[in-house]
């Protein structure tokens, strides 16, 4: 069993990502804090999959802290798109670009196709300072993209994301709702229970 930390570095300076990380960590006593507190900017996502960005991403805040750290990279994979836009996501319509013209170049994509199928993928990796195994965690969430957009909440590829069983797309569900299914939800829960194992 290894040694407790007593704070987690999370490559990120997304408050929702902390609170839900330090949410589900709250059983373990560990402090978990935002790599903008220390002033370490992003890391460059050289990766070409979800699982090397995120390990990049944590290595990175946790070389320049000196503490264990988390980091995670996710996005969509359209089917029809063989798995376009992937690791490049957030800038799917060009390095300057919202979430606005990402939406309207994945319906431009799909014009035409009957195959809709996509999935949001999170891989969420725990790493400590001086080596060692990483932990590492992924979630999955399954559903297919509307023609349109539905719906005012959430980000991204929310309003064009359509949930099967919920009957309507992310951006319209609850944020809780939407936590407790997602993608990100699932790989931070799988982490956290390594953690768990790994310091109980």
């Amino acid at each position: 069993m290894s040694q407790r930390p007593a704070k987690i570095v999370m490559a990120t300076g997304n408050p929702g990502k902390i609170r839900e990380i330090a949410r589900l960590l709250g059983g373990l006593g560990i402090e978990v804090v935002a790599q903008s507190e220390f002033g370490v900017t992003d890391a460059d996502e050289t990766g070409t999959t979800f699982a090397e960005n995120s390990l990049i991403k944590a290595q990175h805040a946790s070389d320049a802290t000196g503490l264990p750290a988390i980091g995670d990279d996710s996005g969509l994979s359209v089917d029809a798109l063989d798995g376009a836009p992937g690791v490049y996501s957030s800038r799917y319509a060009g390095p300057e670009c919202d979430d606005e013209s990402n939406n309207d170049k994945l319906l431009a994509e799909l014009d035409g196709i009957a195959d809709r199928g996509a999935a949001f993928h999170c891989v969420a990796t725990f790493v400590e300072p001086g080596g060692g195994a990483p932990l590492v965690a992924h979630g999955e969430w399954r559903g297919s993209i509307l023609h349109a957009r539905q719906g005012n909440g959430g980000f991204g590829y929310d309003p064009l994301f359509f949930v099967p069983d919920c009957y309507c797309s992310s951006a319209e569900l609850e944020a809780d709702e939407k936590n407790a299914r997602s993608h990100r939800g699932q790989a931070l829960r799988k982490l956290v229970d390594l953690l768990q194992q790994k310091y109980a």
